[in-house]
């Protein structure tokens, strides 16, 4: 026996696993196919570099069963080398998973009922948002009431969450503290 060499000394660096590692690359894959499901509109807003923006649009465009899968590994190897981070946050506020973009629809829901109930608000939405069009939300208003007393279905009801929708997404992220609060 060689006493000569010192003892063995375990590495303390462990490097993932192999099975964690292939986790990871279909985890990959998955959020790459989430990119694939999504419309041109939603695709042009994501800020992803232009090899995968490109590679989804031509998952996109692949109808035949291997090749798509073949494009989907390709899109889970660019996604390793990529921070992947933003696109997953960008996928949750898409799916409304994302605790920002859930207060945000709340915030919205209470603005529009406390319209219904009070014209007055409307002063308050022209202070935080200037370009607003005052005639159209108050016309979506009392059409929303009078959708209400007549029990007819809620189409002015949602159109007037859209038109709020629509003006906080015009307003400068500087100006995010000036938005109406509930």
């Amino acid at each position: 026996m060689d006493r000569s060499r010192p003892p063995a000394v375990p590495d303390t660096t462990l490097e993932p696993s192999k099975s964690q590692r292939k986790r990871e690359m279909h985890a990959l894959q998955d959020m790459g196919e989430q990119l694939v499901e999504l419309s041109a509109e939603r695709l042009a807003q994501m800020a992803l570099p232009d090899e995968l923006r490109d590679a989804v649009r031509e998952a996109q465009r692949i109808t035949k069963h291997g090749g798509r899968r073949r494009q989907m590994q390709f899109i889970g190897r660019l996604m390793r080398s990529i921070d992947v981070e933003p696109i997953r946050e960008a996928l949750a506020a898409i799916e409304g998973r994302s605790a920002v973009e859930t207060a945000r629809q709340h915030r919205l829901e209470r603005l529009r009922l406390r319209l219904l109930e009070d014209e007055a608000v409307l002063g308050e939405i022209a202070v935080a948002h200037p370009r607003a069009d005052l005639q159209h939300l108050r016309q979506l208003r009392r059409n929303a009431l009078k959708e209400q007393e007549q029990s007819k279905p809620p189409r002015a009801f949602r159109e007037l969450f859209r038109a709020l929708r629509n003006l906080e997404a015009e307003t400068p992220q500087a100006d995010e503290g000036a938005a109406v609060a509930p």
